[in-house]
């Protein structure tokens, strides 16, 4: 009997995990913004030392997870399960960064929404007593990624109004039975939403009306609204997707204005920065959340907010194809503390 389950999409946690220690890595443009002062480490070569952007996206993802065991002061052989994906084709970043290190991994693509679905299926696994200690990470490049999804950098495109800018970043995550920090509670596991948006330069259009899906099963399942919680995050919207999310909102009868804040929106200085829509990628809400959001729950600044990431569910050949672009959306509830 799924005695933890509560309407069709949403869970409890009754023995809430605790999210224990966090890293972030940052790239160049990240270190510019106005969150430059939240993350672990600003690199500003954007090869991360390596050969090419993917092998530089793996070394963001290594240098994530030896952050986070060098903070929580652990080894390898502490780590009963990594949870990690990226957007490189068969999530080579994560699997490259985990070989040889004898950690149990499973990988995930949620595109933009990994880092939820990550700390989603860490909160089960720790929470219903099937390991003690599992890592949530991911990571993103804006090189590895215009170069899969878009047009080679050499070729000088031209950047459309609604277009986003694929943040160079990687955030990891240490979820475990025990511990100060901020605990998880509660989820929401998102449904897969198609409204026939097929521009490629608008992922924020394509993925606010799956954020809504989400939003509304989550404040239906468990029978809350946006009054119960500090902040609703939402993973990369952009302006243009977060401007969506609210219209939409408002044809439903909800109010999420006062409390709406977005990833995409947070990381990068729209006026400064020219990033068109604002940040995307896994990276983008992996850093904000591992560095603004997980610091102002654990300093007691704000006491519960629902994190949402967002996902872009499209690939190079359905674009090709000229298919629509199905987004989807995973609710994680986050409550500060730090006892």
């Amino acid at each position: 009997m799924a005695t933890n389950k509560r309407g069709r999409q949403s869970f409890i946690l009754p023995q809430p995990p605790v999210i224990t220690h966090w890293a972030s890595i940052a790239g160049k443009k990240e270190s510019e913004g106005p969150l430059a002062h939240a993350f672990d480490h600003c690199c500003r070569d954007t090869f991360f030392g390596q050969k090419t952007w993917e092998q530089g996206e793996k070394r963001m993802q290594q240098m994530a997870l030896e952050t986070l065991m060098e903070k929580a002061k652990l080894q390898k052989e502490d780590i009963d399960l990594v949870y990690s994906g990226d957007l490189l084709n068969q999530c080579i970043g994560s699997s490259f960064t985990l070989r040889n290190t004898g950690i149990p991994h499973l990988g995930l693509y949620g595109a933009c929404s990994t880092m939820a679905e990550s700390l989603l299926l860490s909160a089960l696994t720790v929470g219903g007593g099937f390991a003690q200690r599992t890592v949530a990470m991911t990571s993103s490049h804006f090189a590895s990624s215009e170069r899969q999804y878009r047009f080679p950098l050499g070729y000088g495109g031209q950047r459309t109004p609604t277009a986003q800018w694929t943040v160079t970043g990687s955030g990891a995550v240490l979820v475990a039975s025990s511990g100060k920090g901020p605990r998880i509670t509660s989820g929401t596991i998102g449904t897969v939403t198609d409204l026939g948006v097929k521009d490629a330069n608008n992922m924020g259009a394509a993925m606010a009306p799956a954020a809504l899906a989400t939003i509304k099963a989550h404040f239906l399942d468990l029978k809350r609204s946006e009054a119960d919680y500090d902040r609703i995050v939402t993973g990369d919207l952009g302006q243009v997707g977060k401007e969506a999310l609210l219209a939409l909102a408002r044809q439903e009868g909800l109010n999420l204005g006062g409390k709406l804040i977005d990833c995409g929106c947070l990381v990068f200085d729209r006026e400064k920065q020219d990033v068109h829509a604002g940040g995307s990628g896994c990276g983008c809400s992996a850093i904000v959340l591992c560095g603004e959001l997980l610091g102002k729950l654990y300093s007691g600044a704000w006491k519960r907010i629902l994190f949402c990431g967002t996902g872009a569910l499209l690939s190079p050949t359905s674009t090709q194809q000229g298919l629509p672009i199905p987004g989807v959306c995973h609710g994680i509830v986050i409550e500060g503390g730090s006892d």
